[in-house]
């Protein structure tokens, strides 16, 4: 069985960081219905590569959820609105502030409409604070959240990463939130509010840095290859030093390309075995055991020099080759993958990470497969809905409207974009 099946979710998110969240949901098996105004979700329309169809910006955030278009700034809009609200378990938002307190549904109606459904709202910087009425963006939030200021090299800009983690980091932190308030739910009988904001879950994604931070209050910070000293204050950029315990750098193999690298941990415990292959090859005798590499103290000490030993040994290899040669010796080590490895790499194709779907409008496409693998309940990765799809199934399956009633509400304009008023 679908492990969320029985949960039905309205969804009035758009973008990525709402739509993140209820994508995973519905691949666990909910029911969400996407509630879109009669424009449809801004994305459908945004960086389009194939004319009059869905962009990939939409289609790959909102697989497996119906679509149903409603005017909400008519009374018939309004109505139907209600009575998918007292048929649903969960209502997600994210709107900018106060967009829907202005429809008439704040939080405080909403609970008293229903007083068992979760809400999940997503802002940029919360519904409390100074920034409180700030927008937000995917950079934005990695600007203000502790990432940007961590992210690159220390003598250069900072940089923003190309992982979403302000947008789609925050829709994670959502599942989980409304997922346990739906728990909660289901043993009270009462409903709550659960609210994200990009700031905070960027700041939750960057608590090594943090840990850090705090480090440097008493000490250096020995394992960063850049300068630090106690009391500096804030913690540095440091390009790709591994940022842990154990040493790790990328390294670049032939032929030297852009995505040429491999990333490899220096585990005290692999250092002799790596050392001892490298120095064979290199013409370096002792290497293994040389008083300055000898303890992880000491590489850190002198971790640059490592690394140029590392790098004029990988020169020798392409970064496959590399990989084979470290993992025999039990490195920790992964080359740099780009988009074109990833998409035709064995192992994702194995763990249906990259999956190709039929869509009426674009034909073939590939989307990202589901991350979270339940043994009892595998993910069904279905097309995304096309805008207003379900608007009749959705009227008539869950709210038990008859044809005439739908009819009614169609001639009243509940699901279309208000006429323009004529000009005098």
């Amino acid at each position: 069985m679908e492990a969320l099946k029985g949960v039905r979710i309205l969804d009035m998110t758009h973008v990525q960081a709402g739509p993140t969240c209820s994508q995973l949901l519905a691949w666990m098996g909910a029911d969400v219905i996407k509630f879109e105004n009669p424009q449809g979700d801004a994305t459908r329309g945004q960086l389009r590569d194939v004319p009059n169809a869905d962009s990939l910006y939409f289609t790959m955030l909102n697989c497996n959820k119906r679509s149903i278009t409603v005017n909400m700034k008519s009374a018939e809009g309004k109505a139907v609105f209600v009575d998918l609200l007292q048929k649903c378990d969960i209502i997600m938002e994210n709107f900018g502030p106060g967009v829907l307190d202005r429809f008439g549904f704040t939080w405080e109606k909403i609970h008293e409409l229903n007083p068992r459904i979760v809400m999940g709202s997503i802002k940029g910087f919360g519904s409390s604070g100074p920034y409180a009425e700030f927008k937000a963006y995917e950079n934005v939030a990695q600007a203000m959240g502790g990432a940007m200021s961590t992210t690159g090299t220390p003598e250069g800009p900072p940089f923003v990463t190309g992982a979403q983690i302000g947008d789609s980091g925050t829709g994670l932190h959502l599942a989980i939130g409304l997922l346990a308030a739906l728990r909660h739910a289901e043993k009270t009988g009462q409903g709550q509010y659960v609210e994200v904001a990009m700031m905070d879950a960027v700041m939750n994604l960057c608590r090594v840095k943090w840990r850090d931070h705090q480090r440097l209050t008493r000490q250096s910070l020995s394992e960063y290859s850049v300068p630090t000293h106690q009391g500096m204050g804030a913690v540095p950029r440091a390009g790709n030093d591994s940022g842990g315990g154990q040493l790790g750098n990328a390294i670049r193999c032939k032929p030297g390309g852009t995505n040429d690298f491999i990333y490899i941990v220096v585990q005290e415990a692999v250092w002799n075995a790596l050392a001892t292959r490298i120095g064979a090859e290199l013409g370096i005798a002792g290497l293994a055991t040389d008083p300055k590499f000898a303890t992880i103290g000491e590489r850190r000490k002198n971790q640059n020099d490592v690394w140029e030993m590392i790098g004029e040994f990988a020169l020798k290899y392409d970064k496959r080759e590399f990989m084979a040669i470290l993992n025999e010796l039990d490195v920790p080590c992964g080359p740099i993958m780009s988009t074109e490895d990833l998409a035709t790499d064995e192992h994702v194709k194995g763990r249906d990470m990259y999956v190709e779907l039929d869509h009426p409008q674009r034909g073939k496409w590939y989307n990202i497969g589901m991350p979270i693998k339940l043994s009892a309940s595998p993910a069904r990765v279905e097309r995304s809905p096309l805008l207003g799809e379900h608007t009749d199934e959705v009227l008539k399956q869950v709210l038990g409207y008859d044809d005439v009633k739908v009819g009614a509400l169609k001639t009243a304009g509940a699901f279309s974009v208000p006429p323009k008023k004529a000009a005098k």
